[in-house]
């Protein structure tokens, strides 16, 4: 609203208007005040422990690191530690109901080790951390050595951060917790809305193919997955966070647009996933295309970056 940007019919003509530059600079701005306030209040609350998590592709890993910043801002330079790091070597990942090992469940994280390493930091012992080579799938040590001060932030992201079950062992007056997820900015007209899982969908489809060399069928095909184990382990803990933080902006389906559209133009009629390609397509028509011109504005430390590149 602070933008007069409420459809996807204003965005355009913004965009023809050629104002699109001032709407992503005070886009960004916007979203980086968010984040220094939120530092803010962690400071304020005096509780050490920050732990984030959302659903996929709600830009967890940029915002954690932004987050890191904001608090080296108002205090003493912050540890970030990522989950993934204390995954289980692959080989010993439990297998699930399809047959399939399942790395979303709690079951492949190292919990013990994790939260033996989250106790000695907060006792100003230097620790040994894991790094997971996801290329050889095995955890190694020896590569990261940490040592916290006595008011030093301990920044955690990962999709069980919510979850009481990843950190028994840590206080909950030390744990500040953050639920992150791109909440849609903006309406197709006055009186459709635009589903809030199809913005997370098509920035998955755009990282998938710059991270992993995947088409949008791929994405397609491994989303329902993905939703599944985002019911079993993110959703059911968000009304336990002292904070949400909205990930989204709202000129980003115009951006996204240039990487996407061609990505679902090239599912064919015959495919199992083409009527929900064309759909998200329809989404699409809605928006004006950011054009290279523009895409320059978006800082290089936007959580939209996570995605485009």
């Amino acid at each position: 609203i602070k933008l007069g940007i409420e459809t996807c019919a204003d965005l355009n003509r913004k965009i023809g208007a050629g104002e699109i530059e001032d709407i992503i600079r005070i886009s960004e701005a916007l979203q980086e005040k968010n984040i220094s306030d939120l530092a803010d209040e962690i400071v304020r609350s005096g509780r050490r422990v920050i732990l984030i998590a959302g659903p996929s592709s709600s830009g967890k890993t940029t915002f954690a690191h932004r987050l890191c910043t904001q608090l080296w801002v108002v205090g003493e330079k912050p540890v970030y530690i990522g989950t993934d790091d204390y995954y289980i070597d692959r080989k010993l990942v439990p297998i699930g109901p399809d047959g399939e090992q399942n790395f979303e469940n709690l079951d492949s994280i190292d919990v013990a080790l994790f939260n033996e390493n989250i106790k000695s930091l907060l006792e100003g012992k230097e620790t040994e951390l894991p790094r997971f080579h996801f290329a050889s799938g095995e955890r190694v040590m020896g590569e990261r050595r940490v040592k916290a001060g006595p008011n030093t932030p301990i920044v955690i992201e990962g999709i069980h951060g919510l979850n009481e079950a990843l950190t028994p062992g840590i206080a909950k007056e030390d744990k500040f917790k953050i639920y992150i997820s791109p909440l849609t900015q903006i309406r197709i007209d006055n009186f459709t809305r635009i589903p809030l899982t199809d913005l997370r969908k098509l920035r998955r489809i755009v990282r998938d193919a710059t991270k992993r060399g995947w088409d949008a069928r791929a994405t397609m095909e491994n989303w329902p997955k993905v939703r599944a184990g985002e019911d079993v382990n993110i959703f059911p803990y968000s009304d336990d966070a002292d904070a949400v933080f909205n990930s989204a902006f709202v000129y980003e389906l115009a951006a996204l647009k240039k990487y996407a559209e061609p990505m679902l133009e090239e599912i064919s009629e015959d495919d199992e996933y083409y009527c929900e390609a064309r759909r998200l397509l329809c989404l699409l028509s809605h928006v004006d295309e950011l054009l290279d011109g523009a895409q320059v504005y978006i800082a290089g430390n936007s959580i939209l970056r996570e995605f485009i590149g």
